[in-house]
């Protein structure tokens, strides 16, 4: 595809600031938050190529908060990290309120609560996306955090418990009515949970009934997919999730596009795979034998789309080191580099 196709869609908006209640935002892309990935290594890495988008952390049950004596590593944020959010879930508002002020004590500059999670051992908890079944309990849990945090307050959701049960229009309306000042909306049923093709019609209906910044999230894997989203929603803004998985180029290359209209070049098998040394390394220093266990998942999907990509792949998931991950990865990267046919 070229860039004469990828136009961007006579919406000058989308190279314009996103506002966000009192913050904004120099960018229209975000990195999703995703549980066991979104940690601070994972968004520095992000953050490099795109410098101004909002990044969020993993979730973080509040009710966790009241037992614990210290912040936990979840909620770890650069000073210099900005535009950052913390994600919340809970179902009591009184706890929510209460680990919204923690998250603003740690630099948040939005509070977003998580009200889509699929998960069982969430659902059953009261929150994540059993909330789209209680409007009125989703509803008192952003007043009470409007209330108390001082910064913007914003909801991740999906379309509703299933393919029958499609309620976002009237949960998205009680949620702003709430004080929500962004609606980030995956376009997917819990039922789906992540399978099946994300159901973006419903995006631009919940957009045409909100007046604060809806952005669109599912199956945005690349600048084209963004913008055929963008174009088919008339949201806001994107948000990366799964797409970024193995590939932190990603928001960036579409950030990019969106203020320039230049496609940057995908990244190469070296460039990837350099990238997947860093990761393994920053990981190991900052959880030691923990963060080694958790780059297995991380390398693994570094490992894609090049020739040798399986076999590397089983290799680096049995790593016992940051060494002998370095070591593997070396070993692949100077066969790229030996074979100018294979970058």
């Amino acid at each position: 595809m070229t860039n004469a196709s990828l136009t961007p869609l006579g919406q000058p908006k989308l190279a314009q600031p996103l506002q966000i209640g009192t913050v904004q935002v120099q960018s229209r892309v975000l990195q999703s938050p995703l549980s066991g990935v979104t940690d601070l290594v994972f968004r520095r890495l992000v953050r490099r190529y795109a410098p101004q988008s909002m990044m969020y952390t993993e979730m973080v049950q509040a009710s966790s908060l009241q037992h614990l004596r210290e912040v936990p590593q979840i909620m770890d944020v650069d000073p210099e990290e900005h535009p950052i959010s913390i994600q919340l879930f809970d179902s009591r508002p009184d706890f929510l309120g209460e680990a919204a002020q923690i998250a603003v004590d740690q630099g948040s500059d939005t509070i977003d609560i998580n009200m889509g999670c699929p998960v069982n051992k969430i659902t059953r908890k009261g929150g994540g996306s059993s909330l789209l079944r209680q409007p009125e309990v989703a509803e008192a849990l952003v007043r009470a955090v409007v209330q108390v945090a001082g910064v913007p307050v914003t909801v991740k959701t999906r379309l509703g418990w299933s393919d029958e049960e499609i309620t976002i229009l009237e949960f998205a309306r009680r949620m702003q009515d709430a004080g929500a000042a962004m609606l980030t909306l995956h376009g997917r049923t819990r039922q789906q949970g992540y399978t099946g093709e994300a159901q973006w019609q419903w995006i631009r209906r919940v957009k045409e009934v909100l007046e604060i910044p809806v952005i669109a999230n599912g199956d945005i894997v690349s600048v084209e997919s963004a913008l055929r989203c963008l174009d088919e929603t008339g949201a806001d803004g994107v948000m990366c999730s799964r797409g970024t998985l193995g590939y932190p180029f990603l928001v960036g290359e579409i950030d990019h596009f969106l203020k320039t209209g230049e496609r940057l070049p995908p990244a190469s098998p070296v460039q990837r795979l350099d990238c997947a040394k860093e990761h393994l390394r920053a990981l190991g220093a900052y959880k030691g034998d923990r963060g080694i266990y958790q780059s297995r998942k991380h390398l693994s999907w570094y490992c894609k789309g090049f020739p040798g990509a399986n076999q590397l792949r089983d290799q680096l998931s049995r790593i016992e080191s940051v060494e002998d991950g370095c070591e593997i990865l070396d070993r692949a990267i100077a066969q790229f580099e030996s074979n100018p046919a294979k970058r």
